[in-house]
């Protein structure tokens, strides 16, 4: 196990999270104003998705908690090992490894909470 004084804390973890909210605008408003002094920008606002650098938003229903955290893979490999070792420990399959239409080389498995997880791994290049 890594110690948190020998862990790399500028490595980048997370591809992106997507928060389902229950009021888009009123999550837009309050997101813009939240993050801006952060200078995290607006980069996506459609009717239907909101997206705040690597944090978007939608009001659709949830498949899950809400809560959609997606891991950044180093390679397809990982993904494909990600998806294997979450669902040997308990997790349920939520959509098998493979390339997805938004860009990455992605897998999802639901927590047992109901959290859905993603590894995602993009080549650029």
């Amino acid at each position: 196990m890594t110690n948190a004084q020998s862990w790399d804390w500028t490595r980048v973890i997370f591809d992106h999270v997507h928060l389902r909210v229950t009021d888009l605008e009123r999550s837009r408003a309050f997101y813009a104003a939240a993050l801006e002094p952060l200078g995290i920008p607006l980069l996506l606002d459609t009717p239907e998705l909101v997206a705040f650098a690597n944090l978007a938003l939608s009001a659709d229903k949830p498949a899950s908690t809400g809560v959609h955290v997606a891991f950044t893979a180093d390679s397809r490999e990982a993904v494909d090992t990600f998806h294997a070792a979450a669902i040997a420990a308990g997790g349920t399959d939520n959509g098998a490894p493979g390339p997805r239409e938004y860009g990455p080389y992605a897998a999802y498995v639901l927590d047992s909470d109901g959290t859905n997880l993603e590894a995602a791994h993009r080549s650029f290049g």
